[in-house]
């Protein structure tokens, strides 16, 4: 996680709880970690070459928007002094580190291994670099950082993308291309590592760590997403394309979780950063190849994609049935655009089989899943299906649920002060779920973090790909009220809400919302 997300809520006050720290005590890591720890490393070792990887440094590898300090900062490895970047997921690349140190090479004679970055004072060019707007062009002109980031994105999402350079001052970034997705057997073999499952020793005796009291006795079954969200770093990060393990080995780290201290049978999570996009992959590869769509979804499912769930539904059931486990929950949010938005019929019938499985079996009392919005114009903006196939959603999971003689929930999340997002839209959002009887709890507010399309739009105003003007909401007060309609139905926010309504000609949802 960036460490300004994790230190600051999306209204910069400090936050009082750290997850990952043991105790869930705030303040044993400093702000912008990366910077701060490579500069101590610079200072006391400046002969040794540092590599900075992470989230942190992954997605601060260009020129990118800070909301912090509300300004354009340079790439990460400026400002930290380190002599090289990898980003995304790592093993690859540092395993080619460190094969070519064994072979007496110096770092600064590193230049071509995918996914790294670095400073040089020189390149040659050729066909395949693209070369983009200077950091201090982008500082002084906001339209070009826009259209940075358009060609930054197409890039990532390539199957095969090109080397990237911005010059920083006197210098030049170089950013070379991702390597291809990882195949079942690598990514299998990644998995299948002699991992101890449990926090270090030393934490022992200092309390639980939350974040890992949440996964523990969960399992990841791919990597990367096609979804393309514009808020969302997944795909910046691990990339567009599904890399899936085998059930072999997945089946495997079901028996090695059954050997760890408390375990009492539940596996919490088969997921990923989508529960749903399992073994999902390009029917012809070759077009995926060509293919520069940040979404396979969005604004409509690629017939080149297979969105078959048959594998994953088949999974559920031999993980459930396995010796030693009484319950499958799948903890990691569903796609259910992949169910409904489908119009391939070859698909359907086992889309919606995985979901009656899902429902009736592997639900642990709550189903979460993301609309975000229920406007469409704000749902385009960050590529999001419509809110009509929630309500579908919805009325599916109730009539499975009463079928079933269930009694579980349906758990939305909903995002307010998104770029493109105003107040009316926001006072039409409160009207429409309170008419669905959903009173919203997982709620938050737009976080600008680097590299999102949504950021982009949020500091810029302006959307890179269709030119548009954006609206977001800057200051705190604007924020705070747009977060005010999510709670309509208490007591305290009702004549604030009925006062914004008024002044938005949006009468007529007063009774809606206060009948």
């Amino acid at each position: 996680m960036d460490s300004m997300v994790n230190h600051y809520t999306a209204n910069k006050r400090l936050r009082s709880t750290d997850a990952y720290t043991p105790g869930n005590k705030a303040g044993y890591r400093p702000d912008y970690a990366t910077t701060v720890y490579s500069n101590i490393l610079k200072n006391l070792y400046p002969e040794i070459p540092i590599i900075i990887g992470g989230i942190e440094a992954s997605l601060r590898r260009f020129t990118h928007y800070d909301y912090w300090k509300n300004s354009l900062m340079p790439s990460i490895l400026v400002d930290s002094k380190a002599d090289m970047l990898i980003y995304g997921m790592g093993e690859k690349p540092i395993k080619a580190i460190i094969n070519n140190l064994r072979q007496d090479k110096n770092i600064k004679q590193l230049k071509n291994i995918p996914q790294t970055a670095y400073l040089a004072n020189e390149y040659k060019n050729n066909k395949n670099f693209i070369n983009l707007y200077s950091h201090e062009l982008c500082v002084n002109n906001k339209l070009k950082y826009a259209k940075n980031f358009a060609i930054i994105e197409k890039e990532s999402n390539k199957y095969e993308g090109k080397v990237l350079i911005q010059k920083i001052n006197k210098d030049f970034l170089i950013v070379n291309p991702q390597n291809k997705p990882l195949t079942e057997h690598e990514l299998d073999s990644i998995y299948e590592l002699p991992f101890t499952y449990l926090p270090h020793p030393k934490y022992i005796k200092k309390g639980n760590i939350p974040a890992y009291e949440m996964i523990k006795y969960s399992i990841n079954i791919h990597r990367g997403c096609f979804g393309g969200c514009s808020f969302c770093t997944i795909s910046a990060h691990q990339g567009k394309f599904i890399s899936s393990r085998s059930e072999k080995s997945i089946l495997q780290e079901v028996d090695k979780i059954k050997s760890l201290p408390d375990f009492k049978g539940h596996i919490t999570d088969l997921g990923g950063p989508s529960a749903n996009m399992y073994k999902m992959e390009g029917i012809n590869m070759q077009l995926c190849k060509k293919c520069i769509r940040p979404s396979c979804i969005y604004p409509s499912i690629c017939k080149n994609l297979n969105i078959d769930h048959l594998k994953l539904t088949n999974l559920y059931k031999y993980v459930e049935t396995a010796k030693g486990i009484k319950k499958l929950s799948i903890g990691s949010g569903i796609r259910y655009d992949l169910i409904y938005n489908n119009k391939q019929n070859k698909y359907k019938k086992n889309g919606l089989n995985y979901l009656k499985q899902l429902i009736k079996n592997n639900v642990s009392g709550r189903l979460k899943v993301a609309p975000e919005h229920t406007e469409k114009i704000v749902l385009d903006l960050i590529r999001k299906p419509g809110f009509d196939l929630f309500i579908k959603l919805q009325n599916e999971f109730k009539s499975i649920n009463t079928n079933s003689n269930l009694k579980q929930q349906i758990l939305p999340y909903f995002i307010s002060n998104l770029p493109g997002c105003t107040l009316r839209d926001m006072g039409l959002l409160s009207a429409k779920i309170k008419n669905l009887h959903v009173h919203p709890e997982q709620v938050q507010d737009f976080t600008p973090t680097p590299m999102t399309l949504s950021t982009v739009m949020y500091y810029a105003g302006i959307n890179p790909y269709s030119g548009e003007k954006i609206f977001s909401s800057k200051t705190i007060k604007e924020r705070k009220i747009q977060k005010l309609f999510f709670f309509w139905y208490l007591k305290k926010n009702k004549p604030i809400i009925i006062q914004y309504l008024k002044k938005l000609g949006l009468n007529q949802l007063i009774p809606t919302l206060y009948s």
